[in-house]
């Protein structure tokens, strides 16, 4: 089941990153006394009382500027909300309900059963005079908290997971979830319409619940898909950069949805910052990731063109070397038969389980070839590993000391099971227990 979302907004100032770096648990937003700081938004997952779900920072809403930044932190805000199954409105108590909050409050208000109004820095118990003003907003009762004291946060979130959506029951029939994902321009529409353009045999709209995405089910030689469709981001501006940091947003919640992201790249331009960005969502989403190399008519050839291009993709983005490669063109329609071929090999891999005495017997040869890491004398030991979880896979460790355990062996164990079983296209999951603690995965 995805992860709900919740989208931060309000005008400038008003303790926005303050507010998201409490509730994540670190410091991730940058946080300055002078308004614009956040500027782009930022995403984290967060947990309160058992519920997973991710948060969306987003830079402060003017809504009467027509400056180029402001008009794009505004448009970046709209589709954070959209995007979000709950929206928190954050104002601020100290200086009180302002014209800014009543026109933020109007692009909110469409959407109001989704919204929690908070007043910030309310840092005493007693609250302002001008505190029930902020009933005139109409989006329901103020909560008054204070990010920067950690005050009334616990009740606040409380109030936030009743607006999550119910857990919803299981599909009774399998499908295989795809999200297409990557920066605007790079072919995604056009990879869907293709799609479903030579592959339909059953297809419906069906529009998201809260978020602004469509699914589309369909069936192809007796396997059901359904497509999740992040295209979407119109090009109101010349300013690129900030345009495409639009499309994380709209990756993150599709991400949560999804058992696999076709991860779209543009082949004349080559990997940019924002595909690593967007892969590296998928990747610690635990996703299965397929990257779809588009426009390949285009690229032009030398000798080992495509090769060079495998050898950029590993160095780029190694942490998701699992990841198949395919060089398509929509356009021209080259290899496309090959994109649901590698989703339902890569479905196989994110549900196969392997017996655990297959495994204990690939861990007793790995510890053979290269023995574990020991300091002042003690020894990392492995007792036993089994599997304990699929989509993504999840493999258990009994050991000593998990103070003994570094990183390098962990991924030497990584590939150890790779090679001996697979799972291409998914990341695989390891945890660490010692003895005694529970298997509470």
């Amino acid at each position: 089941m995805s992860k709900p979302v919740l989208a931060v907004v309000g005008r400038p100032n008003v303790g926005k990153s303050t507010f998201f770096n409490r509730i994540v648990g670190r410091r991730v937003a940058i946080v300055e006394d002078t308004p614009g700081v956040t500027r782009d938004r930022i995403y984290a997952e967060a947990e309160w009382n058992g519920v997973e779900f991710s948060v969306i920072d987003t830079g402060g809403i003017e809504p009467a500027s027509s400056e180029v930044i402001p008009a794009q932190m505004r448009e970046q805000a709209q589709i954070a909300m959209d995007a979000a199954d709950c929206v928190l409105f954050l104002v601020d108590g100290k200086e009180g309900l302002t014209t800014s909050d009543r026109e933020v409050a109007d692009m909110l208000r469409r959407r109001a059963d989704h919204v929690v109004l908070a007043v910030n820095k309310v840092d005493k118990a007693e609250l302002p005079d001008d505190f029930y003003d902020f009933y005139e907003l109409g989006l329901g009762e103020p909560y008054p908290i204070s990010s920067a004291n950690m005050l009334g946060l616990g009740d606040l979130l409380d109030v936030i997971l009743e607006h999550f959506p119910a857990g919803e029951a299981e599909e009774s029939e399998e499908r295989i979830n795809i999200a297409v994902i990557g920066k605007p321009n790079v072919g995604k529409s056009s990879l869907i319409n293709a799609l479903l353009g030579e592959n339909r045999v059953i297809v419906s709209d069906i529009a998201g619940t809260t978020r602004d995405s469509i699914d589309t089910p369909f069936e192809k030689d007796g396997v059901k898909y359904n497509l999740v469709d992040t295209a979407g981001i119109r090009r109101r501006s010349k300013v690129s950069e900030a345009i495409e940091r639009y499309s994380v947003i709209r990756a993150v919640a599709a991400i949560e949805r999804c058992d696999i992201c076709l991860l779209m790249i543009d082949g004349r331009e080559g990997i940019s910052e924002q595909d690593k960005k967007i892969a590296g969502i998928a990747h610690e989403g635990g996703k299965g990731i397929i990257v779809c190399i588009n426009k390949w008519d285009l690229v032009p050839k030398e000798t080992n063109t495509m090769q060079h291009f495998r050898r950029e993709i590993a160095s780029e983005m190694s942490f998701m070397s699992y990841a198949p490669a395919i060089f398509i063109s929509v356009l021209e329609h080259q290899r496309l038969d090959q994109v649901l071929a590698t989703a339902r090999t890569v479905a196989e891999n994110r549900a196969k389980r392997i017996p655990t005495g297959k495994l204990n017997s690939l861990l007793s040869d790995a510890v053979m070839m290269k023995m574990p890491p020991s300091d002042k004398g003690k020894r990392l030991k492995f007792y036993y590993v089994t599997q304990v979880g699929v989509k993504p896979p999840l493999f258990s460790f009994k050991i000593n000391d998990r103070k003994l355990l570094h990183f390098s062996y962990s991924r030497y164990l990584e590939n150890k099971i790779r090679e001996a079983f697979g799972f291409e296209g998914t990341s695989i999951k390891f945890v660490f227990r010692e003895k005694g603690e529970k298997e509470d995965v």
